[in-house]
């Protein structure tokens, strides 16, 4: 039983925090995953997890092995990637997050040319609204829009993304056009809860900033379900161009303030520092950079 399938077991079992999992995510049975595991502590002479019926959690001696075991599988794959780097053929997993709504459209288009390049790449994408402890879940490589919170972690810009308001034709028929940022304080907003200060619109002018609070009875932390929210005439919204994009070209939703839209929202790629990055994954950040830096693949850009 060689070590390295016991080590890695194990960190599947960690970042899973179940044998079940853990055994889905690297292709094994949970039967083997729990001997690999068995035989790792056997070996080690150390019990590395807490076992209950409900969970599986790392001991203070699980935890100190599992941030030793992650950079040392990373160099191993870094020392094969390099063979494959040579061989011309990438292969290999890459474990990605990423917002749902985004992730689940704008992203999945972005990594298909490369999956068709790279057929022996195998991308497992984790979606989620919620940012994902990276180092604990063995994730390689999120995507996060906006200012980033952990200033420990490793950030490439992938490109700019405007925020817009929008409003559909009927709301504003129905509730006239705002003529002014200040006139939102009387409309029926849309708040995206997950935006830093979602009750604060900031916009941009000859004037310099202009910070209007607005009120809602509706919040959701997905943009598309404020967008969704806005193209059914329920009120004004605030969103990254991306989730409105559809329902301007159908007409649904209407631009307003474009000439006074806020600084644009970054969109990063990150990674742990002490990740050593293996060409796979090299070569799908700097794919991803292209990608999302082409005029042609980002409408969103700002003007």
């Amino acid at each position: 039983m060689d070590t390295l399938d016991c080590m890695r077991t194990f960190v599947a079992v960690a970042a899973q925090h179940s044998f079940t999992g853990g055994a889905r995510q690297i292709g094994i049975s949970t039967k083997l995953a729990s001997k690999y595991v068995a035989r790792l502590e056997e070996r080690l002479g150390a019990q590395l997890f807490n076992r209950t019926t409900r969970s599986v959690t790392l001991t203070d001696t699980g935890q100190a092995y599992l941030e030793r075991c992650i950079p040392l599988l990373d160099q191993i794959d870094e020392m094969e990637g390099v063979i494959q780097e040579r061989q011309s053929e990438l292969a290999g997993p890459i474990r990605l997050t990423a917002p749902t709504g985004f992730g689940s459209r704008e992203l999945v288009q972005a990594i298909m040319p490369f999956q068709e390049r790279h057929p022996k790449v195998q991308i497992e994408m984790l979606l989620s609204d919620y940012h994902a402890p990276i180092v604990e879940e063995g994730i390689d490589l999120a995507i996060r829009f906006g200012k980033l919170q952990d200033s420990t972690l490793v950030a490439r810009k992938l490109c700019d993304m405007r925020l817009v308001l929008v409003a559909s034709p009927d709301y504003l028929a129905r509730h006239g056009t705002p003529g002014h940022p200040k006139a939102l304080a009387t409309h029926k907003c849309l708040l995206l809860q997950s935006s830093a200060q979602p009750d604060l619109w900031r916009f941009q002018d000859a004037a310099g900033e202009i910070t209007v609070p607005v009120t809602s009875s509706f919040r959701a932390n997905s943009p598309r379900a404020v967008a969704y929210m806005a193209a059914g005439g329920q009120g004004i919204a605030r969103c990254p161009y991306y989730t409105v994009r559809s329902f301007i070209e159908a007409g649904e939703l209407e631009l307003l303030f474009a000439d006074r839209e806020d600084a644009p929202l970054p969109l990063y790629v990150v990674y742990p520092p002490s990740r050593h990055l293996t060409a796979r994954i090299r070569a799908l950040i700097d794919h991803l950079a292209e990608w999302f830096q082409s005029a042609e693949q980002n409408p969103w850009a700002p003007r």
